[in-house]
């Protein structure tokens, strides 16, 4: 790994994990978060703390941006396009020592596939509101790092777990919840995971649309089932979709069913820590480390 400046455009679950994994081979991390009270955190994680809440912009933030080689966004867009470059696009359009680009989106571009699987190829479709906003902002980016002549990776992550956030730790809490929907897969993805692809990908500069997504495409109440067998409790009881009571956000992401693939990042060389949820759970038990992610 050369020497990086890294700015983490949300230093939150996802974007903590990769940045803990630069600090640790002593790279410089910058990482924004709307909360000064956890800037204490973000520093014991060896990162630089910087406030943004999505809008305005300081010194400190600018200061980042001219140091940052690489920077990585994982902050969701809004109705009105993506935070960041509404903020400061004129910034990073002029930012000196740019040399690429990683931009967090979601599987949930593609949009539903009635359980068919789905590469990069696929047209998006998105259905839900936050994913419509998504590609929108895939699309900001893109024409930005075509722009600037820089490399963008675009990474479709599916739903995200690790330590703190895992079937186990709702199963501890009592809100596990086994919903069937006949037919009804979703992939994951652990965060240690999307650190390694991201660190993969910066070394190689890559630039394109890549799945970032487990082999195992699986039923969500099959995922419960599990980790209550490895923790050696009783499962919760199957609930029927159709008569449980959800809000509607949770109700809108069993609209959409598909298996999506991840054999082109795995053909450029990466390999997955976590190929599935069953060796992820098997790992986090044995090392008990699912209760709670690393300061």
């Amino acid at each position: 790994m050369t020497d990086r400046t890294t700015l983490i455009f949300g230093a939150g679950f996802s974007g903590r994990a990769y940045a803990r994994r630069l600090a640790a081979a002593g790279q410089t991390v910058f990482g924004t978060t709307r909360d000064p009270a956890k800037a204490g955190e973000l520093r014991r994680a060896g990162i630089t703390p910087v406030i943004f809440n999505g809008s305005a912009a300081h010194d400190e933030l600018f200061e980042a941006v001219v140091r940052a080689t690489d920077i990585v966004i994982s902050i969701a867009p809004n109705a009105h396009g993506d935070p960041v470059l509404n903020a400061i696009g004129e910034a990073l359009a002029s930012a000196p020592q740019l040399q690429w680009i990683a931009y967090l989106s979601t599987v949930g571009v593609y949009g539903n596939h009635d359980g068919d699987w789905v590469d990069e190829t696929a047209e998006p479709s998105p259905v839900s509101a936050r994913s419509i906003q998504r590609l929108a902002a895939e699309r900001e980016w893109q024409a930005f790092a075509a722009q600037r002549s820089v490399p963008l990776s675009i990474l479709r992550l599916s739903g995200i777990y690790g330590p703190g956030r895992n079937a186990f730790v709702n199963l501890e809490a009592g809100r596990a919840r086994r919903l069937v929907k006949p037919g009804q897969v979703f992939n994951r993805i652990h965060v240690d995971d999307i650190a390694g692809a991201l660190a993969f990908l910066a070394d190689h500069r890559h630039d394109g649309v890549l799945n970032v997504t487990d082999d195992l495409p699986a039923p969500p109440q099959d995922v419960v089932a599990y980790a209550a067998s490895v923790m050696k409790v009783d499962p919760p009881p199957e609930i029927d979709f159709e008569t449980a009571t959800l809000s509607p956000m949770a109700r809108s992401f069993y609209g959409e069913n598909k298996r999506v693939s991840n054999a082109a990042i795995k053909a450029l060389g990466f390999v997955f820590t976590h190929p599935d949820y069953r060796t992820a759970f098997d790992w986090m038990w044995a090392e008990d480390s699912w209760r709670r992610p690393p300061v």
